[in-house]
């Protein structure tokens, strides 16, 4: 019995999208008050383009959106177009005090969800994990 002589390659799927630690904790305060989540990069509207978390269900996601993954358990979506722009970055998302004027959950405690991002590598260009996008 054993394994098979032979080279094994481990596959490490690259996030899209990840988040601080701090910004976990803020996650798990607004899951405990509001119970699912999402996250919308907004792409202009309001606060300019900080990540937007809502209540599972409050926010329409159409076909026009895309999923790049989730953090803290909770989808984050864009939209396509605007994805086209951020395609080659990975984004993370970071919390910090200030009252943004967007309608994000996280408002009204004085905070506000904001990302940043750095440019994939080659490397981690060809181990992108999947995109996810809304079933018809």
């Amino acid at each position: 019995m054993g394994f098979p002589i032979g080279i094994f390659i481990t596959l490490i799927m690259i996030a899209r999208v990840t988040i601080s630690e701090e910004a976990k904790k803020v996650v798990q305060e607004l899951k405990f008050k509001f119970g699912e989540l999402l996250f919308h990069q907004s792409g202009g509207c309001c606060d300019g383009s900080q990540p937007m978390c809502f209540e599972k269900g409050d926010f329409i996601i159409g076909n026009s959106d895309i999923c790049l993954g989730e953090i803290e358990g909770c989808e984050f979506w864009m939209n396509k177009d605007q994805f086209e722009y951020w395609k080659y970055t990975q984004l993370h998302i970071h919390i910090t005090e200030g009252r943004g004027s967007s309608f994000s959950l996280e408002i009204p405690m004085g905070l506000r969800f904001l990302t940043q991002s750095k440019l994939f590598t080659e490397e981690e260009l060809i181990n992108l994990a999947p995109l996810k996008q809304m079933e018809n």
